[in-house]
């Protein structure tokens, strides 16, 4: 992926709650959802330690806070304040630790560029997940012709049908640089969006969905010498082409891609070059759980792996965060603690509140 060059953001001071075994930030009150008060000094409960019997003021306290976190480990990783899902058909919270621990896994693979034999055996993990998870599994296997000489690729499709023939695709890039000069696991560029691919198929194979969901995880988004037209989004490329051929695009109703999001640090740029009125609900949506200020970074176009469905018409949303463009991006420095599950966890939260907007949206059904 490239784009042009800004300086690095100033990092923010967060407050954070214990959500799923990650400290997911918590910044604002959803509306119409009580709020969890956070005390800076010993509240009146901790005070009653040792006096007997507490006061009914106390109580009330307790019982109060005990609903409210159950409301947000439960309701609130859902995004359905202020809209929703009028099905109520909520989509369980994300697990932020559970994406963590499969990027680890295929950090373990070393580094996967295409056509390596440690590509080849993360796409069987990768496939192996998606099946354990109860998806149906398609590899669109093609050939690149790169500048490196012709290169085996394959691109991961796990679809779940749904109550309409009409597909949201979530998607990402599993590959990872070809680095001549070091050792490039890509934790985060390649690792991040393909564990959190994982993850999004777990929620969605079990529920009802009013849509079908594809979930593609491309081979050959890095360049193999230099980027260009010709030498990147290799999969991509190749999978809007043949749905064009086949006469299948026009199912693909909204396209959400997500690159980089397992930052520590999360700033999700606004791609000017995705679709005005998706990448404007992301940004709602963010806004809606309390997560906006993680989705307010700069303004810059980006080309990405939604670049071909965008130009073929489809309507796409490039979620990335490019920040590590300044420290440790396509270097050996990107590792498996540049990323956090706190960053997974709220990417995961704030696309499930986009995903139940979208299923009711007209642009999808």
């Amino acid at each position: 992926m490239r784009r042009k060059t800004l300086g690095a953001r100033a990092s923010r001071p967060l407050l954070v709650l214990t959500i799923d075994d990650c400290r997911l930030p918590i910044e604002e009150k959803a509306p119409g959802r009580p709020a969890l008060a956070i005390a800076s000094r010993p509240s009146a409960i901790g005070n009653q330690r040792g006096r007997g019997i507490p006061t009914l003021p106390a109580v009330i306290g307790v019982a109060f806070i005990f609903c409210s976190a159950c409301v947000l480990t439960t309701a609130a990783p859902l995004g359905r304040s202020g809209g929703g899902n009028s099905a109520g058909l909520a989509i369980a919270a994300f697990n932020g630790q559970r994406a963590f621990s499969d990027i680890k896994h295929l950090v373990d693979f070393g580094p996967r560029p295409p056509g390596s034999k440690a590509l080849a055996d993360a796409r069987r993990w990768i496939i192996g997940q998606l099946q354990e998870a109860g998806c149906e599994v398609e590899e669109d296997t093609f050939t690149g012709d790169t500048p490196l000489g012709p290169i085996p690729m394959t691109n991961v499709i796990a679809k779940i049908p749904g109550g309409s023939p009409n597909i949201i695709m979530l998607a990402g890039h599993y590959d990872t640089l070809r680095l001549e000069t070091g050792h490039f696991v890509g934790a985060n560029d390649g690792g991040s969006s393909a564990a959190f691919l994982l993850e999004m198929a777990r929620l969605l194979a079990h529920r009802k969905n009013p849509v079908t969901y594809w979930l593609v995880f491309f081979d050959g988004e890095e360049a193999l010498r230099q980027w260009s037209p010709t030498d990147s989004v290799y999969g991509s490329r190749h999978l809007a082409a043949k749905l064009a051929a086949d006469g299948e695009l026009s199912r693909i109703k909204a396209m959400i891609l997500v690159d980089m999001i397992g930052d520590a640090h999360l700033d999700v740029y606004r791609d000017d070059t995705s679709t005005a009125w998706l990448r404007q609900m992301v940004i709602d949506s963010a806004r809606r759980v309390g997560l906006g200020k993680y989705f307010e970074g700069p303004e810059t176009p980006m080309d990405d792996d939604h670049r071909p469905f965008i130009n073929a018409g489809v309507s796409a949303v490039d979620l990335i965060d490019f920040d590590s463009q300044n420290t440790f991006w396509h270097t050996p420095k990107d590792t498996l603690d540049k990323c956090s599950p706190q960053s997974l966890a709220i990417v995961g939260r704030v696309v499930s509140a986009t995903l139940e907007e979208l299923e009711n949206s007209p642009h999808v059904k």
